[in-house]
């Protein structure tokens, strides 16, 4: 009776996790369907395993999905977010399969990954922040002048800017940028020196 409670609880659980954190806020149909295959297909399997004779069966089959996931991963291309949803997704499937010495404790452990993933991937948790990968029509090859041109670029407070690839042929960089909208920069009387406006970095 307990592992249906379990069963049940987990299913709310994953539905919560995909269609009240997930959609709503990224709106990846494809993803919706992989969230869920994942979770149901690990607790199925799980709780097969979990209730069989073979006392190493559990541990092998957790390990076997462990590795699928990891070949899932790099099949596609994953935000860093959704690797979190779809191990998050994982981990249900495995809480609501294995028994343990209490129902509850399971179901807490279960509530604590929708508390983390819904304050970790809140929007207004360190919403000012970006990563963007920028390509520039001038080779730079000082930083402290592509900081510079980025921050006017972007009207923003760039924070780490590494440039991947620079290109004298052609003129061109392309470079990684993580910044914050959050200090705004405007010019002063000197075209092309950028002054910031609110607190430094």
């Amino acid at each position: 009776m307990s592992q249906l409670v379990l069963f049940a609880i987990d299913i709310c659980a994953v539905t919560l996790l995909v269609f009240g954190l997930y959609f709503p806020r990224h709106r990846r149909r494809d993803l919706v369907v992989a969230f869920l295959g994942v979770n149901v297909g690990v607790l199925a399997v799980a709780s097969a395993l979990s209730a069989s004779n073979v006392g190493a069966g559990l541990g092998l089959g957790l390990a076997l999905f462990g590795v699928l996931s990891i070949i899932r991963l790099r099949s596609t291309e994953l935000d860093q977010h959704e690797v979190a949803y779809y191990f998050s997704a994982l981990a249900l499937g495995i809480l609501g399969a294995l028994s343990t010495t209490s129902v509850w404790l399971s179901a807490g452990l279960m509530g604590l990954i929708i508390v983390v993933i819904y304050l970790g991937d809140h929007p207004r948790l360190l919403r000012h922040y970006r990563h963007q990968i920028v390509v520039l029509d001038s080779a730079f090859t000082d930083q402290v002048a592509l900081v510079a041109h980025l921050e006017g670029l972007l009207d923003a407070r760039v924070h780490v800017a590494t440039a991947q690839r620079v290109d004298l042929v052609n003129d061109t960089t392309v470079v990684d940028v993580r910044y914050s909208t959050a200090v705004r920069r405007v010019t002063t009387g000197v075209p092309g020196t950028p002054t910031p406006v609110g607190a430094h970095r």
